[in-house]
Parts: C-alpha cells; sequence; structure tokens
C-alpha cells in the first residue's frame, strides 16, 4: 500500500510556545490519544472526540485503560510535549516519555556542576536557600542537609495540621496499596505524582536531565524529586490538608485533580520553575562555586 500525501506540518523550535507560556498538563484516562488531520485527537470511552492542542501543552498524563499510536507519539515529541503514565486513583507516577533536544549545553552544565562535590553542594545549598530561607546552611554537609531537610518538612507537616485542624500520624505510603492510606496522605501521593510529570516535562524542555541530583541521590529521577521539592509545601502539602478538611475526610479523586490543576496556574508553576532552575544551577552561567 502506497502511503498518502503528509499533511503534518513541521514544528520548528521558533514556533514552538515556550515552556513557561504552555499549559501545565491534561490527565486522560480510559481512550485512546491518535492523531488524525495533522492534529492529536483524544476518543473516550463513550466515543467522544477532543482536539488536544499539544503544542501548547507542556505535559499528557496517561491514566490507566489509554492507549497512543506511534504517530501521536512522534508529533508529541516533535511538539515537546511530555507523555507520562499514571497509575489509577492516586495518579501514581510511573514512568515518562524521554523527548529528544536539539541543545545539550544545560545537560554538561549540569554534568559538571553535579561531578564537582563543592559545585554539588552549593547547588544543595542554594535549593535549600529557597525552601528554608531562615536556615543556618553555612558550612553544611550534603548529609547534614538532608537531615535538617528531613526535620523541617515533618515539622511542616504537623504545622498544617494545626492548621487545619487535620489529624495526622505521619507520613505514609506503601506502593500498591494507597487504598490503605488516610485521606490526607492519599491527597499527598497524588498531588505529588501529578507535580513530578509536570516538573519531568519543563526539565525536558529546558534541556536538563531528570537523573542527574544534587540533594537526592539513588533513584531513577533525583533531579525531579529535587526540584519538585521546591513547590511541594504550596503544591502539595498545603492542598493536602486544606482539602482534606474541605472533603470532610474523604478522598475524591475528581475535586482532588480540579484543584491541583487550579493550584498549578494559579502559582503559575511553570514559569516559575523556568526562573528557579537556572537559579538554582548558579543563574545563566552557571558560574556556582567558580571564580
Amino acid at each position: 500500500m502506497t502511503a498518502g500525501p503528509r499533511i503534518f506540518v513541521k514544528i520548528t523550535r521558533d514556533t514552538l510556545p515556550k515552556v513557561r507560556d504552555k499549559f501545565p498538563f491534561l490527565y486522560l484516562e480510559h481512550g485512546r490519544v491518535v492523531v488524525d488531520d495533522s492534529s492529536i485527537k483524544w476518543i473516550d470511552s463513550d466515543n467522544n472526540l477532543v482536539r488536544i492542542p499539544v503544542a501548547t501543552i507542556s505535559c499528557l498524563i496517561l491514566g490507566p485503560g489509554t492507549s497512543v499510536t506511534h504517530e501521536a507519539v512522534k508529533v508529541c515529541a516533535a511538539s515537546n510535549c511530555m507523555l507520562c503514565w499514571a497509575g489509577e486513583d492516586s495518579l501514581l507516577f510511573y514512568a515518562f516519555g524521554d523527548t529528544p533536544t536539539a541543545d545539550t549545553k544545560q545537560f554538561r552544565l549540569q554534568m559538571e556542576l553535579a561531578a564537582n562535590p563543592q559545585k554539588r553542594l552549593a547547588v544543595a545549598v542554594n535549593m535549600l536557600r529557597e525552601r528554608f530561607p531562615e536556615a543556618d546552611l553555612d558550612g553544611r554537609s550534603l548529609s547534614e542537609l538532608r537531615g535538617m531537610e528531613g526535620k523541617r518538612v515533618k515539622a511542616l507537616y504537623i504545622a498544617k495540621a494545626m492548621e487545619y485542624h487535620v489529624g495526622w500520624k505521619g507520613r505514609s505510603f506503601v506502593p500498591e496499596k494507597f487504598c490503605f492510606s488516610d485521606t490526607t496522605n492519599k491527597i499527598l501521593t497524588a498531588c505529588n505524582a501529578a507535580l513530578y510529570g509536570i516538573t519531568s516535562s519543563v526539565i525536558h524542555a529546558l534541556g536538563y536531565s531528570p537523573h542527574i541530583g544534587f540533594i537526592h541521590s539513588g533513584s531513577p529521577l533525583p533531579f525531579v524529586y529535587d526540584i519538585s521539592d521546591l513547590y511541594k509545601a504550596d503544591v502539595s502539602i498545603d492542598l493536602a490538608f486544606s482539602l482534606t478538611k474541605l472533603l470532610g475526610g474523604e478522598y475524591d479523586r475528581i475535586k482532588v485533580l480540579n484543584n491541583f490543576r487550579q493550584r498549578v496556574i494559579d502559582m503559575n508553576l511553570l514559569q516559575k520553575m523556568c526562573t528557579d532552575i537556572p537559579k538554582v544551577l548558579g543563574g545563566r552561567s552557571g558560574c556556582i562555586g567558580s571564580k
């Protein structure tokens, strides 16, 4: 069979919206992502069809019961729209599709900083100063910084529980046993997973690697966790406790997702990430630790 003429118009770097100007994400489940008439379409389980402007979307999060065609993946990659796969209800973050970047300058900078112990520590200090500006971080080792971070996050959980008058027994999450968590922990898990998807898309769009971290290590996506932690207090933790109170302790997946999406938009999170990532890495010149 002879293939017909292709009508997909090639997207260039000059015509793509900047990641900071894109819509953060769309979550889809029980349907198909396909290409027809040169555009991406979503066909749900009831055969409803929705056109998706992937060039203006940072990330498509694919939930259970979804499939995506080869051509749709190609169009998403050309549009610099990340594909992520997530689990049922909790939006557990499983995997993402690695989109290519034409410039490795930022990746080389990231590698240089991570490979030098002094520069890596300087980046870790920058990250924690963004979150805890009042903390005394001078002269601390990386292990000491991790210990300080853990204590402050635990204290933040307790403070939010008191602020919203919500019972709290501590952070608890067991993979594949989401249903056994309490409501606050369910919301935390769901919001964190969706945040990881957004963070992954921004990291790739800016030309960095999710695999080269500074505070986190020994996990598949340490840089994703490093950057996501800059925003968890407002995006995940505060939202989890406030929603627990608002929902009367009953987990509602749709309300969690809608409130999470709205908070991401209200915070202008994509713009913040595009500014904050180069900042914690030492600015445009990346001259952390240099004379």
